[in-house]
């Protein structure tokens, strides 16, 4: 009797797949969820292109002792976060939603803040923060998703790993510098 009931659920699927085809990865079954979702994906996108920004203006600026490390390191950094800012915009696309990047927006949504100036050691520190702030928020981001978007979840637990690994080498490099 369960499989008679799977064959009319998978009748019914067939007839909604093709009746919404155009809807690409998002099926009628999809969460309720899925503003809220959008919602959080367009504020990560939001930090990530801040990060992207403060990161580069720091390699560019770097200065004083351990300058020529951190630009090399606040370089690479930049270019991760702007693959992390691509990959919440694609999701974002892909389940119907827009990508804000509009940079009157993304300033007010943004998790972290944009900084500039100061010396090596003072940029290290304020990456830090916004890599913590980060860690924290894609840990509230993940719970939130838990099983309701395996695919976002797993995005958003591939960049909670990779800024932790970036908190990871700027301690490292604060370590290092201001020793």
């Amino acid at each position: 009797m369960a499989q008679s009931a799977f064959v009319e659920d998978l009748n019914s699927r067939r007839e909604a797949a093709r009746k919404h085809m155009m809807n690409g990865a998002v099926t009628e079954d999809f969460t309720p969820e899925k503003d809220t979702i959008i919602k959080l994906l367009n504020e990560a996108l939001a930090t990530e292109l801040i990060c992207v920004l403060r990161y580069k203006v720091h390699h560019y600026t770097a200065n004083g002792r351990g300058a020529k490390v951190a630009a090399e390191e606040f370089w690479e950094h930049a270019q991760e976060e702007q693959e992390h800012a691509d990959r919440l915009a694609e999701r974002i696309a892909q389940l119907g939603g827009v990508p804000e990047m509009n940079p009157e927006v993304i300033s007010s949504r943004a998790h972290s803040d944009y900084h500039s100036g100061g010396d090596t050691l003072e940029m290290l520190k304020e990456d830090l923060i916004a890599e913590r702030i980060a860690i924290s928020s894609y840990r509230e981001m993940i719970a939130f998703v838990g099983n309701l978007d395996p695919t976002t979840r797993r995005i958003l637990e591939d960049l909670l790993a990779q800024e932790e690994e970036h908190a990871d080498d700027l301690v490292d490099l604060i370590e290092h510098i201001g020793a």
